[in-house]
C-alpha cells in the first residue's frame, strides 16, 4: 500500500495523539461550564427539564472531557462560555492554601445534609432530583474568603443557611420554581462571601442569613 497515498495519509492523521485531549480528566471548572450551558439552554428552551436533570446529572458524574463534550454538542456554544468573567473584587483570594477538589452533594429520591462544625470546599455542587438538600454554614469553619455553591435542583429542594456576618451573594434561576437568594453585605469587607447559582425546575432553592447566627472567631478562622 502506498502510504503516500491521499487516503493513507488521512487514516494516519487520526493519531492517537490527536484523540488524546478527550481521555483528559474533567475539572470541576469544565464540569461547571458545561452545567451553565446547560442551564441557558433550559432558559431558552432548547432543553425540556428532563433532558436537563439528565444531562447536568451526567455532566457532574464525568470523568473526563470526553464524556462532557457529547452533552453540549447540539447546543450552540457562544465564546461568553470559553472563559469565567473575572470578578469584580478578589473575593476568592485565599490566605490559605486552598482546597482543590469540590465536593458534590446528590440528592436523588432522597436527602442529603451538611451541618455542623465542618470545612466546606472552595466549590459545592449540588444536584437534587426529587430529593433535598440541606446546607447549614452557621457552624462551618471557612479556609477561604469565598466560597460557590453551584445548585441544580429538580422537582426537589434546597435550603442554604449562612452566618449573618458572611455576604451572601446570588444568581440563578427559576424554572416553574422558586430561585430565592437573599443577597447580604457583611459590615466586615474582609468576612467570607458565600455565592449561590444555579437554576431550580420545578423546585426551590433557597439561601437566606440564619438570625442570631454569626460566625465565631471571625479572623482566626481565615488564618
Amino acid at each position: 500500500m502506498d502510504e503516500s497515498s491521499p487516503e493513507n495519509r488521512v487514516s494516519l492523521s487520526k493519531s492517537p495523539e490527536a484523540a488524546a485531549p478527550v481521555a483528559l480528566r474533567a475539572s470541576d471548572a469544565d464540569r461547571d461550564r458545561i452545567a451553565e450551558i446547560l442551564r441557558e439552554a433550559l432558559a431558552e428552551g432548547r432543553l425540556t427539564a428532563e433532558e436537563h436533570a439528565e444531562r447536568v446529572g451526567a455532566a457532574y458524574e464525568a470523568k473526563t472531557v470526553g464524556e462532557l463534550e457529547p452533552l453540549v454538542r447540539d447546543l450552540p456554544v457562544g465564546a461568553r462560555h470559553a472563559a469565567a468573567p473575572a470578578p469584580a473584587r478578589p473575593y476568592d483570594a485565599s490566605v490559605r492554601p486552598a482546597v482543590s477538589e469540590a465536593e458534590s452533594l446528590v440528592a436523588v429520591f432522597a436527602g442529603a445534609t451538611r451541618k455542623g462544625r465542618w470545612r466546606p470546599r472552595p466549590r459545592t455542587n449540588i444536584f437534587a432530583l426529587f430529593g433535598g438538600v440541606d446546607i447549614d454554614l452557621t457552624e462551618a469553619v471557612f479556609e477561604q474568603r469565598e466560597i460557590v455553591v453551584n445548585v441544580n435542583c429538580v422537582f426537589g429542594g434546597v435550603e442554604i443557611k449562612v452566618p449573618e456576618n458572611v455576604s451572601v451573594h446570588g444568581a440563578g434561576a427559576g424554572v416553574f420554581g422558586t430561585f430565592d437568594v437573599r443577597t447580604s453585605e457583611s459590615p466586615d469587607p474582609d468576612a467570607p462571601v458565600v455565592v449561590v447559582r444555579g437554576t431550580a425546575v420545578f423546585g426551590s432553592v433557597e439561601a437566606k442569613t440564619k438570625r442570631g447566627k454569626r460566625l465565631k472567631n471571625l479572623r482566626k478562622s481565615l488564618g
